[in-house]
Protein backbone atom coordinates (compact mmCIF):
# COMPACT_ATOMS: atom_id res chain seq x y z
CA UNK A 1 0.00 0.00 0.00
CA UNK A 2 1.11 3.22 -0.46
CA UNK A 3 2.31 5.41 2.37
CA UNK A 4 -0.25 7.95 1.50
CA UNK A 5 -2.70 5.88 1.33
CA UNK A 6 -1.72 4.01 4.26
CA UNK A 7 -1.73 7.09 6.74
CA UNK A 8 -5.14 8.22 5.13
CA UNK A 9 -6.54 4.40 6.09
CA UNK A 10 -5.11 5.27 9.95
CA UNK A 11 -6.69 8.32 9.46
CA UNK A 12 -3.34 10.35 10.22
CA UNK A 13 -3.64 13.12 7.22
CA UNK A 14 -6.54 16.16 8.49
CA UNK A 15 -5.48 18.11 5.56
CA UNK A 16 -3.17 18.86 2.56
CA UNK A 17 -1.60 21.50 0.74
CA UNK A 18 -2.01 19.71 -2.74
CA UNK A 19 -2.98 15.86 -2.22
CA UNK A 20 -2.16 15.23 -5.80
CA UNK A 21 1.39 16.91 -6.21
CA UNK A 22 2.23 15.27 -2.40
CA UNK A 23 1.32 12.03 -3.36
CA UNK A 24 3.18 12.05 -6.86
CA UNK A 25 6.67 13.63 -4.80
CA UNK A 26 6.45 10.78 -2.09
CA UNK A 27 5.84 8.32 -5.36
CA UNK A 28 8.74 9.88 -7.13
CA UNK A 29 11.59 9.53 -4.60
CA UNK A 30 13.27 10.03 -1.00
CA UNK A 31 10.86 13.24 0.59
CA UNK A 32 13.20 15.01 3.44
CA UNK A 33 9.95 16.68 5.93
CA UNK A 34 10.04 17.77 9.15
CA UNK A 35 8.03 18.22 12.27
CA UNK A 36 8.57 20.53 14.59
CA UNK A 37 8.20 20.48 18.84
CA UNK A 38 8.20 23.46 20.67
CA UNK A 39 9.67 23.05 24.15
CA UNK A 40 6.47 24.19 26.44
CA UNK A 41 7.28 21.30 28.85
CA UNK A 42 9.96 18.96 29.81
CA UNK A 43 8.54 16.49 28.28
CA UNK A 44 6.51 15.38 25.46
CA UNK A 45 2.92 13.93 25.75
CA UNK A 46 0.36 11.86 24.04
CA UNK A 47 -0.57 14.24 21.93
CA UNK A 48 2.53 14.55 20.04
CA UNK A 49 2.83 11.14 19.73
CA UNK A 50 0.57 11.30 16.75
CA UNK A 51 2.72 13.41 14.97
CA UNK A 52 5.75 11.55 15.89
CA UNK A 53 4.58 7.79 14.66
CA UNK A 54 3.65 9.64 11.46
CA UNK A 55 6.90 10.75 11.04
CA UNK A 56 8.20 7.14 11.97
CA UNK A 57 5.65 5.60 9.49
CA UNK A 58 7.53 7.80 6.55
CA UNK A 59 10.52 7.03 7.20
CA UNK A 60 10.16 3.00 7.19
CA UNK A 61 8.49 3.82 4.06
CA UNK A 62 12.23 5.61 2.90
CA UNK A 63 11.76 9.12 3.17
CA UNK A 64 14.13 11.29 5.62
CA UNK A 65 13.12 12.98 8.62
CA UNK A 66 14.01 16.12 10.42
CA UNK A 67 13.60 16.44 14.17
CA UNK A 68 13.04 20.03 15.26
CA UNK A 69 12.79 21.50 18.53
CA UNK A 70 11.87 25.01 18.72
CA UNK A 71 14.77 26.29 20.93
CA UNK A 72 13.53 29.94 19.96
CA UNK A 73 10.18 29.47 18.84
CA UNK A 74 9.62 27.64 22.59
CA UNK A 75 11.48 31.44 23.98
CA UNK A 76 8.25 32.85 22.41
CA UNK A 77 5.45 30.94 22.37
CA UNK A 78 2.58 29.48 19.60
CA UNK A 79 -0.85 31.64 19.84
CA UNK A 80 -2.58 28.82 18.20
CA UNK A 81 -5.84 28.05 19.95
CA UNK A 82 -5.06 29.87 23.55
CA UNK A 83 -7.19 31.89 25.07
CA UNK A 84 -4.60 33.75 26.75
CA UNK A 85 -0.69 34.52 26.54
CA UNK A 86 1.18 32.16 27.19
CA UNK A 87 4.36 33.10 30.32
CA UNK A 88 7.33 32.85 29.14
CA UNK A 89 10.33 30.96 30.17
CA UNK A 90 14.05 31.61 31.21
CA UNK A 91 16.74 30.82 28.31
CA UNK A 92 18.01 27.99 30.76
CA UNK A 93 14.63 26.33 31.61
CA UNK A 94 14.10 26.41 27.33
CA UNK A 95 17.07 24.73 26.63
CA UNK A 96 17.04 22.25 29.43
CA UNK A 97 13.25 21.09 28.00
CA UNK A 98 14.85 21.09 24.58
CA UNK A 99 17.38 18.76 25.50
CA UNK A 100 14.85 16.51 26.97
CA UNK A 101 12.31 16.28 24.68
CA UNK A 102 15.33 15.46 22.12
CA UNK A 103 16.76 12.70 24.14
CA UNK A 104 12.61 11.49 24.13
CA UNK A 105 12.37 11.79 19.97
CA UNK A 106 15.29 9.65 20.10
CA UNK A 107 13.81 6.79 20.77
CA UNK A 108 11.34 6.50 17.93
CA UNK A 109 13.43 8.09 14.84
CA UNK A 110 16.42 6.07 13.44
CA UNK A 111 18.82 8.81 13.82
CA UNK A 112 21.77 5.79 12.93
CA UNK A 113 21.14 4.08 10.33
CA UNK A 114 20.68 4.07 6.36
CA UNK A 115 20.80 7.16 3.94
CA UNK A 116 17.62 8.23 5.33
CA UNK A 117 18.66 8.39 8.82
CA UNK A 118 17.37 10.93 11.06
CA UNK A 119 18.59 14.40 11.84
CA UNK A 120 18.17 16.22 14.77
CA UNK A 121 17.72 20.67 14.58
CA UNK A 122 17.15 23.31 16.67
CA UNK A 123 15.59 26.54 15.52
CA UNK A 124 18.02 28.54 17.87
CA UNK A 125 21.01 27.66 15.68
CA UNK A 126 19.82 30.04 12.96
CA UNK A 127 17.66 32.52 14.76
CA UNK A 128 20.28 32.79 17.61
CA UNK A 129 22.68 34.89 15.24
CA UNK A 130 19.88 37.01 12.97
CA UNK A 131 19.51 40.56 14.22
CA UNK A 132 16.23 42.19 14.41
CA UNK A 133 16.81 44.34 11.03
CA UNK A 134 17.97 41.28 8.81
CA UNK A 135 14.61 39.80 10.10
CA UNK A 136 12.10 42.09 9.35
CA UNK A 137 13.70 43.15 5.86
CA UNK A 138 14.39 39.53 4.39
CA UNK A 139 11.51 37.66 6.12
CA UNK A 140 9.29 39.89 7.39
CA UNK A 141 8.50 42.13 4.08
CA UNK A 142 7.01 38.87 2.64
CA UNK A 143 4.42 38.49 5.37
CA UNK A 144 1.25 41.24 4.98
CA UNK A 145 -0.38 42.41 8.11
CA UNK A 146 -3.79 41.15 5.91
CA UNK A 147 -2.68 37.48 5.57
CA UNK A 148 -0.96 37.42 9.27
CA UNK A 149 -4.45 38.75 10.64
CA UNK A 150 -6.33 35.90 8.46
CA UNK A 151 -4.98 32.93 10.49
CA UNK A 152 -7.25 31.21 12.91
CA UNK A 153 -4.79 31.45 15.42
CA UNK A 154 -4.35 35.10 15.37
CA UNK A 155 -8.57 35.99 14.52
CA UNK A 156 -9.28 33.83 17.62
CA UNK A 157 -6.67 36.10 19.68
CA UNK A 158 -7.73 39.44 18.45
CA UNK A 159 -10.93 39.99 20.58
CA UNK A 160 -8.72 39.00 24.25
CA UNK A 161 -5.29 40.42 23.10
CA UNK A 162 -2.10 39.20 21.67
CA UNK A 163 1.17 40.62 21.61
CA UNK A 164 3.53 41.04 18.59
CA UNK A 165 5.38 38.76 20.44
CA UNK A 166 2.86 35.55 19.62
CA UNK A 167 1.51 37.91 16.78
CA UNK A 168 5.21 37.16 15.13
CA UNK A 169 5.37 33.17 15.80
CA UNK A 170 4.36 32.42 12.26
CA UNK A 171 6.34 34.17 10.41
CA UNK A 172 9.02 32.46 12.91
CA UNK A 173 7.82 29.15 11.80
CA UNK A 174 7.64 29.92 8.07
CA UNK A 175 11.62 30.77 8.41
CA UNK A 176 12.04 27.63 9.49
CA UNK A 177 10.60 25.45 6.87
CA UNK A 178 12.40 27.89 4.49
CA UNK A 179 16.19 27.16 5.99
CA UNK A 180 15.16 23.74 6.22
CA UNK A 181 14.36 23.87 2.84
CA UNK A 182 17.38 25.90 1.30
CA UNK A 183 19.79 23.88 4.03
CA UNK A 184 18.46 20.22 3.50
CA UNK A 185 16.23 20.34 0.70
CA UNK A 186 13.20 19.59 2.87
CA UNK A 187 9.81 19.97 1.24
CA UNK A 188 7.55 18.74 3.44
CA UNK A 189 6.30 19.52 6.67
CA UNK A 190 3.93 17.14 9.52
CA UNK A 191 2.08 18.91 12.51
CA UNK A 192 -1.02 19.13 14.26
CA UNK A 193 -4.16 20.70 12.28
CA UNK A 194 -3.88 23.45 15.10
CA UNK A 195 -0.26 24.20 13.08
CA UNK A 196 -2.20 24.68 9.79
CA UNK A 197 -2.25 28.65 9.78
CA UNK A 198 2.11 28.60 10.70
CA UNK A 199 2.60 25.73 8.60
CA UNK A 200 0.89 27.24 5.57
CA UNK A 201 3.11 30.48 6.23
CA UNK A 202 6.04 28.27 5.97
CA UNK A 203 4.66 27.32 2.13
CA UNK A 204 4.13 30.85 1.63
CA UNK A 205 7.63 31.88 2.20
CA UNK A 206 9.24 29.46 0.24
CA UNK A 207 7.14 30.76 -3.02
CA UNK A 208 7.53 34.15 -2.89
CA UNK A 209 11.15 34.26 -1.56
CA UNK A 210 12.52 31.48 -3.03
CA UNK A 211 9.99 30.29 -5.63
CA UNK A 212 9.42 26.79 -4.38
CA UNK A 213 6.36 24.82 -3.18
CA UNK A 214 6.38 23.32 -0.27
CA UNK A 215 3.73 20.41 0.92
CA UNK A 216 1.63 19.74 4.53
CA UNK A 217 0.35 17.66 6.19
CA UNK A 218 -1.59 17.87 9.20
CA UNK A 219 -2.42 15.23 12.02
CA UNK A 220 -5.95 15.39 13.27
CA UNK A 221 -5.57 16.41 16.70
CA UNK A 222 -6.99 13.09 18.93
CA UNK A 223 -9.82 12.92 20.20
CA UNK A 224 -12.13 10.23 22.08
CA UNK A 225 -15.89 9.14 21.36
CA UNK A 226 -16.95 12.23 23.74
CA UNK A 227 -14.84 15.06 22.04
CA UNK A 228 -12.44 14.86 24.61
CA UNK A 229 -8.96 15.91 23.74
CA UNK A 230 -5.16 14.35 24.46
CA UNK A 231 -3.09 17.18 25.83
CA UNK A 232 -1.74 18.44 28.54
CA UNK A 233 -4.17 21.78 28.32
CA UNK A 234 -6.66 19.81 28.93
CA UNK A 235 -5.78 18.79 32.25
CA UNK A 236 -5.16 15.19 31.33
CA UNK A 237 -1.96 14.71 29.72
CA UNK A 238 -0.43 11.40 29.55
CA UNK A 239 3.65 12.43 29.54
CA UNK A 240 5.60 10.32 27.99
CA UNK A 241 8.83 10.55 30.68
CA UNK A 242 8.25 7.51 33.03
CA UNK A 243 8.83 10.04 36.30
CA UNK A 244 5.47 12.15 35.29
CA UNK A 245 3.53 9.23 33.86
CA UNK A 246 4.47 6.07 34.95
CA UNK A 247 4.50 2.77 32.16
CA UNK A 248 1.95 1.47 34.71
CA UNK A 249 -0.22 5.19 34.44
CA UNK A 250 0.42 4.99 30.88
CA UNK A 251 -0.64 1.29 30.52
CA UNK A 252 -4.19 2.16 32.69
CA UNK A 253 -5.06 4.68 30.18
CA UNK A 254 -5.05 2.71 27.55
CA UNK A 255 -6.90 -0.56 28.61
CA UNK A 256 -9.40 2.42 30.51
CA UNK A 257 -10.62 4.11 27.07
CA UNK A 258 -13.57 3.25 25.26
CA UNK A 259 -14.64 0.36 23.19
CA UNK A 260 -15.81 2.74 20.86
CA UNK A 261 -12.16 4.42 20.53
CA UNK A 262 -10.04 1.14 21.00
CA UNK A 263 -9.92 0.21 17.71
CA UNK A 264 -9.34 3.56 16.23
CA UNK A 265 -6.38 3.56 18.11
CA UNK A 266 -5.04 0.59 17.51
CA UNK A 267 -4.67 2.22 13.84
CA UNK A 268 -2.87 5.21 15.14
CA UNK A 269 -0.78 4.76 17.79
CA UNK A 270 0.64 0.99 16.92
CA UNK A 271 2.80 -0.44 14.04
CA UNK A 272 0.23 -3.31 13.98
CA UNK A 273 -0.43 -4.12 10.29
CA UNK A 274 -3.87 -2.85 8.94
CA UNK A 275 -4.54 -6.56 8.38
CA UNK A 276 -3.58 -7.19 11.91
CA UNK A 277 -5.80 -4.24 12.90
CA UNK A 278 -8.99 -5.71 11.52
CA UNK A 279 -8.31 -9.51 13.07
CA UNK A 280 -8.34 -7.82 16.38
CA UNK A 281 -11.45 -5.88 15.56
CA UNK A 282 -13.44 -9.27 14.71
CA UNK A 283 -12.80 -11.11 18.27
CA UNK A 284 -13.23 -7.58 19.96
CA UNK A 285 -16.54 -7.49 18.99
CA UNK A 286 -17.68 -10.93 19.01
CA UNK A 287 -16.38 -10.48 22.44
CA UNK A 288 -15.92 -7.12 23.75
CA UNK A 289 -15.82 -7.78 27.17
CA UNK A 290 -12.51 -9.85 27.19
CA UNK A 291 -11.03 -6.29 26.09
CA UNK A 292 -8.61 -7.48 23.83
CA UNK A 293 -8.62 -4.29 21.87
CA UNK A 294 -7.64 -2.23 25.11
CA UNK A 295 -4.69 -4.91 25.93
CA UNK A 296 -3.25 -5.20 22.95
CA UNK A 297 -2.99 -1.04 22.36
CA UNK A 298 -1.69 -0.99 26.48
CA UNK A 299 1.15 -3.60 25.39
CA UNK A 300 2.09 -1.86 21.95
CA UNK A 301 2.32 1.82 23.06
CA UNK A 302 3.97 1.15 26.47
CA UNK A 303 6.42 -0.85 24.81
CA UNK A 304 6.89 1.35 22.15
CA UNK A 305 7.17 3.82 24.61
CA UNK A 306 9.06 2.41 27.58
CA UNK A 307 10.13 -0.86 26.16
CA UNK A 308 9.35 -4.55 26.96
CA UNK A 309 10.56 -4.75 30.25
CA UNK A 310 8.27 -1.75 31.81
CA UNK A 311 5.65 -3.31 29.72
CA UNK A 312 6.02 -6.40 31.51
CA UNK A 313 6.36 -4.73 34.79
CA UNK A 314 3.25 -2.59 34.50
CA UNK A 315 1.14 -5.57 33.24
CA UNK A 316 2.10 -7.41 36.74
CA UNK A 317 1.27 -4.82 38.96
CA UNK A 318 -1.88 -4.78 37.29
CA UNK A 319 -2.65 -8.02 38.14
CA UNK A 320 -1.02 -7.89 41.26
CA UNK A 321 -3.12 -5.38 42.73
CA UNK A 322 -6.28 -6.92 40.92
CA UNK A 323 -5.98 -10.25 42.58
CA UNK A 324 -4.60 -8.40 45.99
CA UNK A 325 -1.17 -9.93 45.93
CA UNK A 326 0.55 -6.97 47.56
CA UNK A 327 3.28 -8.84 49.09
CA UNK A 328 4.40 -9.88 45.63
CA UNK A 329 5.01 -6.40 44.81
CA UNK A 330 8.24 -4.46 45.41
CA UNK A 331 7.63 -1.01 47.09
CA UNK A 332 9.25 0.19 43.79
CA UNK A 333 6.17 -1.07 41.66
CA UNK A 334 3.38 -0.25 44.75
CA UNK A 335 4.54 2.98 44.58
CA UNK A 336 4.37 2.73 40.85
CA UNK A 337 1.14 1.35 41.07
CA UNK A 338 -0.71 3.41 43.63
CA UNK A 339 0.39 7.06 42.88
CA UNK A 340 -1.60 9.06 43.76
CA UNK A 341 -4.44 7.03 46.03
CA UNK A 342 -4.57 8.65 49.21
CA UNK A 343 -0.79 8.70 51.54
CA UNK A 344 -1.07 9.50 55.39
CA UNK A 345 2.15 10.04 57.19
CA UNK A 346 2.53 7.70 60.12
CA UNK A 347 4.27 9.56 63.04
CA UNK A 348 7.28 7.54 64.89
CA UNK A 349 5.50 7.94 68.04
CA UNK A 350 2.22 6.68 67.15
CA UNK A 351 0.75 2.82 68.40
CA UNK A 352 -2.15 2.69 66.91
CA UNK A 353 -4.80 0.10 66.54
CA UNK A 354 -6.17 -0.53 62.93
CA UNK A 355 -9.42 0.98 64.12
CA UNK A 356 -7.54 4.26 64.80
CA UNK A 357 -4.93 3.80 62.27
CA UNK A 358 -7.89 3.60 59.49
CA UNK A 359 -9.91 7.21 61.06
CA UNK A 360 -6.38 9.04 61.24
CA UNK A 361 -4.85 7.98 57.72
CA UNK A 362 -8.83 9.28 56.61
CA UNK A 363 -9.43 5.57 55.55
CA UNK A 364 -12.82 6.20 57.50
CA UNK A 365 -14.58 8.96 58.80
CA UNK A 366 -15.58 7.54 62.48
CA UNK A 367 -14.45 5.12 64.85
CA UNK A 368 -18.09 3.52 64.66
CA UNK A 369 -17.37 2.97 60.28
CA UNK A 370 -14.02 1.62 60.97
CA UNK A 371 -15.14 -0.72 63.85
CA UNK A 372 -17.93 -2.51 61.40
CA UNK A 373 -15.49 -2.51 58.23
CA UNK A 374 -12.84 -4.49 60.27
CA UNK A 375 -15.71 -6.36 61.57
CA UNK A 376 -17.40 -7.33 58.43
CA UNK A 377 -13.98 -8.45 56.70
CA UNK A 378 -13.53 -5.20 54.31
CA UNK A 379 -10.33 -4.17 55.35
CA UNK A 380 -6.79 -5.27 54.53
CA UNK A 381 -3.35 -5.08 55.65
CA UNK A 382 -0.57 -5.57 52.76
CA UNK A 383 -3.10 -7.60 51.01
CA UNK A 384 -4.14 -9.87 54.30
CA UNK A 385 -7.54 -9.22 56.06
CA UNK A 386 -7.54 -8.08 59.58
CA UNK A 387 -10.78 -8.80 61.76
CA UNK A 388 -9.48 -7.87 65.06
CA UNK A 389 -10.47 -4.49 66.78
CA UNK A 390 -7.34 -4.56 68.60
CA UNK A 391 -5.04 -5.12 66.02
CA UNK A 392 -1.97 -2.76 66.02
CA UNK A 393 0.91 -2.54 63.18
CA UNK A 394 4.02 -3.60 63.89
CA UNK A 395 7.26 -3.46 61.80
CA UNK A 396 6.30 -6.75 59.65
CA UNK A 397 3.78 -4.50 57.96
CA UNK A 398 6.06 -1.97 57.16
CA UNK A 399 7.11 -3.50 53.70
CA UNK A 400 11.05 -2.72 53.21
CA UNK A 401 10.65 -0.50 56.21
CA UNK A 402 9.08 1.99 54.06
CA UNK A 403 5.12 1.76 53.83
CA UNK A 404 1.85 -0.27 54.22
CA UNK A 405 -0.63 -0.61 52.22
CA UNK A 406 -4.08 -0.54 53.46
CA UNK A 407 -7.02 -1.69 51.38
CA UNK A 408 -10.64 -1.30 51.76
CA UNK A 409 -13.34 -3.45 50.11
CA UNK A 410 -12.05 -4.42 46.52
CA UNK A 411 -10.75 -1.50 45.32
CA UNK A 412 -9.79 1.53 47.44
CA UNK A 413 -6.24 1.61 48.56
CA UNK A 414 -4.73 3.98 50.95
CA UNK A 415 -0.70 3.98 52.07
CA UNK A 416 0.67 4.49 54.83
CA UNK A 417 4.42 5.80 54.87
CA UNK A 418 7.12 5.98 57.69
Amino acid sequence: MHIFDELKERGLIFQTTDEEALRKALEKGQVSYYTGYDPTADSLHLGHLVAILTSRRLQLAGHKPYALVGGATGLIGDPSFKDAERSLQTKNTVRSWVKSIQGQLSRFLDFENGENKAVMVNNYDWFGSISFIDFLRDIGKYFTVNYMMSKESVKKRIETGISYTEFAYQIMQGYDFYVLNQEHNVTLQIGGSDQWGNMTAGTELLRRKADKTGHVITVPLITDATGKKFGKSEGNAVWLNPEKTSPYEMYQFWMNVMDADAVRFLKIFTFLSLDEIEDIRKQFEAAPHERLAQKVLAREVVTLVHGEEAYKEALNITEQLFAGNIKNLSVKELKQGLRGVPNYQVQADENLNIVEILVSGGVVNSKRQAREDVQNGAIYVNGDRIQDLDYVLSDADKLENELTVIRRGKKKYFVLTY
